[in-house]
């Protein structure tokens, strides 16, 4: 593809990221919203999972704990909502460094174990009745969405809050996309797949195990706690039980269902676990899991590895 090629691309996305908002109502705006925050942390368990090789199954955990430092400091202290976000991810960067170092002792479902238990653990922790005072026990956290800075109105519809956010949430993501791309294909990135691959060689070779291995759980905790902050401001409300164990499975799904090892790939996912689960219950009202495991099923036998692995295929046979 010819660089004047990739010019055209890029400014007819950027201009139809733009209008998107404005085509469609309300509640589909907020439905994006969540694809795009489900697409940040699923890439941050890629980071982990995909391309450092450590299973996790309580990245639910960051998300909770994302969305209650926003929610916190908002309805507790006052605080600028865009301000909570980096905070957020600061938090969940120390909690995600400091899981990491059991993390050294543990590998492959042993880890998986102990991740699953602090999703377990999380939403319990949050009905303590010490804390209640911040976190609003079972009753949870009601919140009012950042309002537009300015007025605009094009096709009819005007700047409301699903669609400010939708642009702040756009942002931020192809901020952290960016940040990913270059992290992971540069020496950082070649160190983490070294010691996915050959620890034992990538050791020999002089990389820091330790760090790399805290460093990666620690920024892919980052980035989901990021997205449960975003998650606190699109929705307006948190509950320890809009965290349950399941989210933690939904974003391996996600991971898997995108592609292991790839960027964009969270993409994909994102919209399977954010969509899927409703076509499901609207196919079978009785049994709507049943459909969605069945899909899952399928996907999984026509594209093991994910929708990226497909795409890359097609990409191959489209060049030869």
């Amino acid at each position: 593809m010819s660089a004047t090629s990739k010019k055209i691309i890029f400014v007819l996305s950027a201009i139809a990221l733009f209008l998107l908002p404005f085509l469609i109502e309300d509640f589909r705006v907020f439905q994006v919203n969540l694809v795009l925050i489900y697409a940040i942390a699923i890439l941050g368990l890629n980071i982990l999972t995909g391309y450092g090789g450590q299973i996790s199954l309580g990245h639910g955990a960051f998300y909770a704990v994302g969305a209650y430092t926003s929610a916190i400091l908002i309805s507790q202290l006052g605080m600028s909502s865009y301000l909570t976000i980096p905070i957020a991810g600061v938090v969940c960067l120390v909690m995600g460094v400091l899981m990491g170092f059991p993390a050294l002792r543990l590998a492959g479902h042993y880890l998986a174990l102990a991740t699953f238990a602090l999703a377990i653990a999380t939403p319990q922790l949050l009905k303590y009745k010490a804390i209640e005072h911040w976190t609003g026990g079972v009753q949870g956290i009601v919140l009012e969405k950042p309002t537009p800075p300015f007025q605009f109105v094009l096709f009819g519809n005007d700047l409301s809050e699903d669609r400010w956010l939708y642009f702040v949430i756009l942002a931020i993501s192809i901020g952290l996309f960016w940040m990913a791309h270059n992290l992971l294909n540069g020496r950082v990135g070649r160190a983490i797949m070294a010691i996915r691959d050959q620890p034992t060689a990538a050791a020999a070779l002089g990389v820091n195990l330790t760090f790399v291995k805290t460093a990666t759980f620690g920024l892919s905790a980052a980035y989901t706690g990021i997205a449960g902050a975003l998650s606190a401001l699109a929705v307006a409300y948190i509950a320890p039980d809009s965290f349950p164990a399941f989210l933690s499975i939904s974003l391996l799904v996600g991971v898997v269902v995108g592609g292991l090892g790839s960027i964009s790939g969270a993409i994909f996912g994102a919209v399977f676990i954010q969509f899927v689960p409703n076509v499901a219950d609207e196919i079978s009202k009785s049994a709507p899991w049943a459909v969605y495991g069945a899909m899952l099923l399928a996907l999984a036998y026509a594209a093991p590895n994910g929708v990226m692995g497909i795409l890359k295929k097609m990409t191959k046979k489209g060049q030869t």
